[in-house]
């Protein structure tokens, strides 16, 4: 959320996407004050995840089909780049990581 006005002056469109429902989804976004222009998807069935290759099976925790943390960078519906983060991890896939990395 920090690094949002970075992307927007970069002309890109911010979107986090989880595999929870709508409503997961909006009372997230409420109670971490997302700003305005930072859309939240909802991934409910896990189709995307499942299409990107990123699905991730946590019924070991009760959890049920998750999603790997990535993040996706995309021109006119073209993947261009796609950051994986190992398990337990938060680097590849964290907002200036991202920004460092994205073509001129």
């Amino acid at each position: 959320m920090e690094r949002l006005a970075a992307f927007k002056a970069r002309g890109i469109d911010v979107a986090c996407m989880a595999v929870n429902d709508a409503f997961v989804m909006d009372a997230w976004a409420k109670t971490q004050n997302v700003p305005e222009g930072l859309r939240m998807l909802a991934d409910g069935n896990g189709h995307l995840a499942r299409a990107l290759g990123l699905e991730l099976d946590a019924t070991a925790f009760g959890m049920g089909l998750r999603c790997k943390r990535f993040a996706l960078y995309a021109e006119d519906g073209v993947v261009k780049q796609l950051h994986i983060e190992a398990p337990g991890e938060f680097k590849v896939s964290a907002a200036d990581y991202v920004l460092e990395h994205l073509p001129d």
